[in-house]
């Protein structure tokens, strides 16, 4: 596996590892996860709770996902670098409405705040580069 070869590709495998890392906290220590976003950590889940089901799996999926990141950072696939970038500022909507309507902690802001964060940086370094856009060179047909 190489490294990232660009900026773009630095900021998507640093998400990426990120991601990976707390996916497998998450699946190691779903508590500790739960309190760092700021959420009640219950000693003893009553029936019918499946917070611990849902855990495992966003956190599977953030394992996933960051696997993901880090092979498109060291493919420097810059098409996968622009289509995170809307994405993740729709994340940071989502989130951040979660918490101003009071669904969700204060502390489940930083969530939004890293994916709102990353996208304008990985945005602000696709522009930077040449890359926000996609290339509308002609095929050359001969």
């Amino acid at each position: 596996m190489r490294l990232p070869r660009s900026f773009s590709g630095w900021t998507i495998a640093v998400f990426g590892f990120l991601a990976f890392a707390l996916g497998l906290l998450g699946l190691i220590s779903p508590g500790t996860l739960l309190a760092m976003l700021g959420f009640e950590v219950l000693d003893v889940r009553p029936a019918g709770d499946y917070t611990l089901v849902y855990m495992a799996a966003s956190s599977m999926a953030a394992v996933n996902m960051g696997v993901y990141y880090v092979f498109a950072a060291s493919a420097n696939y810059t098409p996968f670098f622009r289509w995170t970038v809307p994405f993740r500022l729709v994340t940071f909507v989502v989130f951040s409405s979660l918490v101003l309507t009071g669904a969700a902690p204060a502390e489940f802001f930083g969530v939004g705040l890293w994916e709102g964060l990353g996208a304008l940086i990985t945005g602000f370094a696709l522009w930077r580069e040449g890359n926000l856009l996609p290339s509308r060179q002609s095929v050359q047909t001969g």
